[in-house]
């Protein structure tokens, strides 16, 4: 159902302008996804872009749990050595965490752990930026690798809902 790849790059070192402009995305992500929900109705939450594709309402749910999952992963970077990051099924969460719920929690949750992970960004240190652990699924997985990923996680999702939307007449 969903395409993004959660693991990391194996030792992507990023340079100082690309780190700012994927920290500038992450701290836009919520923004972004609630633009791409603006005025959308039911019928609208529920339009996929094609088949086996997500839903923007499943979209929602999604990142609920990846941004809480991601929040918690940088954190056991930066406070744990060498910490194992445990990977997750995203489509078992979908079946299993009933997605067809309302969204209004999930793009709070969603929000909230965005916002308070951004505040960390300002203090972190050129050591902090170097930690890393290990994926379980993929192997060397850093806080760089992390931002790789999460830094564009939501623009991406805020671009599939639009495409899924405009599936609605």
């Amino acid at each position: 159902m969903h395409w993004q790849n959660e693991r990391g790059s194996r030792g992507n070192t990023l340079n100082l302008v690309e780190r700012d402009r994927l920290i500038a995305m992450y701290k836009d992500g919520h923004r972004a996804v609630v633009a791409a929900l603006d005025g959308i109705d039911e019928a609208g939450l529920d339009a996929r872009e094609g088949p086996g594709e997500w839903s923007p309402r499943e979209v929602v749910h999604h990142l609920a749990d990846s941004e809480m999952t991601s929040a918690l992963r940088l954190r056991r970077l930066l406070a744990e050595e060498s910490p194992i990051i445990t990977g997750y099924d995203q489509d078992e969460y979908a079946a299993r965490l009933h997605y067809g719920r309302p969204i209004s929690a999930s793009l709070a949750a969603f929000g909230a752990a965005r916002a308070s992970t951004a505040e960390i960004f300002p203090h972190m240190t050129a050591t902090d930026w170097s930690r890393a652990g290990t994926h379980s699924d993929s192997g060397p997985y850093g806080v760089e690798d992390w931002l790789a990923i999460y830094g564009v996680h939501a623009h991406d999702h805020a671009d599939q809902i639009r495409r899924a939307r405009s599936k609605v007449g």
